[in-house]
């Protein structure tokens, strides 16, 4: 395993933003933005990015502009003006289909049920991204158009096989994004990113217009920054169809899920000697903080046997679905095997040594296992899992594409066969300042409880979005949880420099076994200087021309307070900061006299706004 080299969030010169839905909406309403600005700026951050193997087809930017300007709000247009990407196995009347195979590719007639339901919602399109050729891979390096790295750093993998589009949702270039599902393309690349995936119930959204992986398992997905803008998009795209035979009519989510209650929510996790979390990524310390903030808040975990769930797993790429995958194309890899990528072809052509007798086995034991795994499932809301078990560098999965490939499946690759529904949510940061995610599975058909409890994960963790770093709308209100107060928990600490996720001393600061609380900012009383001599800033409240900074709260153990006290050198000192929604808590302020020859960022919004622009 490499070392991290942690990326800076995502800075663009505009100002439109994360692209969040929420935020998106709100400057629409007060005018602040029309689709057309948003349409160029997410084309100037696409040029600016050059080329990043996130696109294979880009909509020419004049026809994005018209249609932008085609929008028109109202209740049967839920996402007016809401740019998005699709993943480049779907199709689009008049665009190519590739699935990232040039000689597979033709100009589809029709455009995908799902795709045409998102625009007839108002939604803009904005193209169609890489991923893992013809759907087959959870890393995203299995393609000729390019390897789309996660943006937090260059030189790690993203996920697959939906990796373009779960890199244009992070990376800040789309609202959200279109991917599909069949051993976890749409939840892996979800965590390698730091984005919510939503892999909706089998057969509740659409496949026709999708280049198949597994007919009978295929889902597409969603890739979103905020679980409330996942479920919103599902809401559109999810009903029966009847050009899809695997169509079933089930339950449709509502499209603002209220986060469950985490006290007295009962979860089931693995048993500790099956998660097989790697050390050194910092998956396991993840988990385990993430573990503990979920008892903190009242949830009980309840350990679950998980190996049903692992075998039944292992029939997508060690049973009779082998044949299924081949069955999609079977005509066209055998008239064009050079056209293939290597690894693809070998996956690919195991399908002819499957027997029927072995499908009518595979079958058998695949109803057996789903009798099993239903029973375990028992007594509890939801299965929280890791998404994945550990990540790599693209390198190491270069030098090693199949069995590195296999590992980062192992919570996921049972989820459509065993007809589940999944929404993966981050669940943290590493020491490294690297995304680490986790899944709330469910019964078929409890789409909107996935949804409900992931979005009190993601409350709870209360991250910035994704690689943009930037805050959620509604953080501030989120952050009223935040106590202000000493309380068995321990003290609440505001930090805006230094000690954020993903900078110098944070690691530091997980040392010391703080807890994330929530990622907001403070009200718009305070300035921020970059502090003379040192590379740290100094947060002052001013009594007018004030503005609000980003910081993150955690919760900090009483015991390690004193320890953290003794490392604060002057000017700075442990104070109270107000929040913007007007609760207060401890945290890292400047003493004034320490201002000289400080320079004023306030502009740039924070620390890591400050760094990223100094160093672009």
């Amino acid at each position: 395993m490499t070392d991290a080299i942690t990326a800076a969030p995502v800075r663009y010169p505009d100002a439109v933003g994360s692209l969040d839905l929420a935020s998106l909406q709100e400057a629409y309403r007060v005018g602040r933005l029309v689709p057309e600005d948003v349409v160029d700026a997410i084309y100037e951050r696409i040029e600016s990015r050059g080329d990043d193997g996130v696109w294979i087809q880009l909509v020419p930017r004049d026809e994005a502009r018209r249609a932008a300007r085609a929008v028109v709000p109202g209740p049967a247009r839920p996402l007016a003006g809401i740019p998005f990407a699709i993943k480049d196995n779907m199709d689009v009347a008049g665009l190519p289909t590739t699935a990232a195979c040039p000689a597979f590719a033709y100009v589809a007639d029709e455009t995908a049920t799902v795709v045409a339901r998102l625009e007839a919602a108002g939604a803009i399109l904005i193209g169609k991204t890489n991923l893992d050729q013809f759907a087959t891979g959870l890393n995203g390096t299995r393609t000729p158009y390019g390897i789309p790295a996660t943006p937090f750093d260059p030189t790690m993998i993203s996920g697959g096989s939906s990796s373009g589009s779960a890199v244009a949702v992070s990376a800040g270039l789309v609202s959200f994004a279109l991917g599909t599902d069949t051993a976890g393309s749409g939840r892996v690349p979800a965590a390698f990113t730091g984005t919510v995936g939503v892999k909706p119930s089998p057969g509740l959204a659409s496949t026709a217009g999708i280049v198949p992986a597994c007919h009978s398992l295929d889902c597409p997905s969603v890739f979103a920054l905020t679980v409330a803008d996942g479920a919103r998009v599902l809401a559109v795209i999810s009903g029966p169809d009847a050009a899809d035979p695997w169509s079933r009519p089930a339950p449709i989510p509502a499209p603002e899920p209220r986060p469950a209650p985490l006290d007295g929510l009962v979860l089931g996790v693995p048993f500790e000697a099956q998660l097989g979390l790697d050390v050194d990524s910092g998956y396991r310390e993840a988990w385990n903080r993430l573990v503990f903030d979920l008892q903190v808040a009242g949830a009980l975990l309840v350990e679950i046997d998980l190996e049903p769930f692992f075998t039944a797993g292992e029939l997508l790429y060690q049973g009779p679905w082998l044949a299924e995958r081949l069955s999609g194309i079977e005509h066209f890899v055998a008239a064009h095997p050079e056209a293939l990528h290597p690894v693809t072809r070998t996956l690919l052509e195991a399908g002819h040594s499957v027997m029927g007798t072995d499908a009518f086995r595979g079958l058998h034991e695949l109803q057996r296992l789903r009798a099993e795994t239903s029973l375990a499932l028992e007594g509890v809301a939801a299965l929280l899992t890791p998404t994945a078990p550990r990540t790599f560098s693209v390198a190491e999965m270069l030098a090693d594409p199949i069995a590195l490939n296999s590992a980062l499946g192992r919570f996921t690759t049972f989820g459509n066969l065993l007809s589940l529904a999944a929404v993966a949510v981050p669940g943290g940061l590493t020491a490294r300042g690297m995304p680490f995610g986790v899944s709330v599975q469910t019964r078929w058909g409890q789409d909107e409880r996935a949804l409900s409890i992931a979005a009190a994960v993601e409350g709870l963790v209360g991250l910035p979005l994704a690689a943009t770093g930037l805050s959620p709308a509604g953080a501030a209100s989120r952050a009223t949880s935040v106590p202000s107060h000493p309380s068995a928990g321990g003290l609440s600490l505001a930090v805006v420099g230094a000690h954020l996720s993903g900078m110098p001393l944070h690691p530091r600061l997980l040392e010391l076994g703080a807890q994330t609380v929530a990622a907001t900012t403070t009200s718009a009383d305070y300035r921020l200087y970059a502090l003379a001599g040192v590379a740290k800033p100094g947060l002052v409240r001013v009594d007018s021309g004030g503005a609000a900074i980003e910081l993150e709260v955690y919760r900090l153990p009483f015991a390690s307070i004193g320890e953290l006290l003794a490392e604060i050198d002057a000017p700075l000192s442990l104070g109270t900061i107000r929040l913007a929604d007007g609760s207060s808590v401890h945290g890292f302020l400047c003493e004034p006299a320490g201002l000289g020859g400080a320079r004023d960022i306030t502009e740039f919004g924070g620390w890591r706004g400050y760094l990223a622009r100094d160093e672009g």
